[in-house]
């Protein structure tokens, strides 16, 4: 599905998305040395820069981390400390809510891996087929965010778009 030409953005690079943290060496640690994302680098931005954005009166540290694929995950780190998150609940309890997903392969060898290394599940203790084909687990991270992992038994159905085009390559 194509959207409009003037509704196009232009995108350049992959999307990235950014989750404010309390503590950046914690959740360094653990979406590096647990979930396996590379540190790309970590900067400081100053408070000048920081309010002119919007993102905060304060300036504010940042780490970019990088999938396999490439997409990029921003923590950042207000020199003031964030407000608390509210209460956990359901995920789509509240409006607004967010999730990271993780597009796997082999979800129940991942979900034992993570297990290993202390994740906790939300999700039932095994992944649940929520649809035919497609199989999901929900867990978070060491300040509550919430990260699913997911697979598809049939990848090329759910993007087609990512596959390679097989008629040109057989030409």
């Amino acid at each position: 599905m194509n959207a409009p030409e003037q509704a196009r953005l232009g995108m350049t690079v992959p999307m990235e998305v950014g989750i404010c943290c309390a503590d950046l060496d914690k959740m360094l640690a653990f979406y590096t040395g647990v979930l396996g994302l590379a540190l790309v680098n970590r900067v400081s931005v100053p408070a000048d820069k920081a309010a002119a954005t919007g993102l905060t009166s304060a300036g504010y540290d940042v780490a970019r981390l990088q999938t396999s694929y490439g997409e990029r995950v921003k923590l950042l780190q207000p020199a003031v400390a964030p407000q608390p998150r509210p209460a956990a609940g359901a995920i789509l309890d509240r409006q607004g809510a967010t999730y990271l997903t993780f597009i796997v392969r082999d979800l129940p060898g991942v979900v034992r891996q993570l297990q290993a290394r202390g994740v906790t599940f939300d999700s039932a203790p095994a992944p649940m087929e929520v649809r035919p084909g497609t199989w999901l687990a929900f867990f978070r991270d060491p300040e509550g965010n919430v990260l699913e992992l997911v697979e598809y038994d049939d990848p090329a159905a759910y993007r087609p778009d990512l596959q390679p085009d097989t008629a040109a390559a057989a030409e």
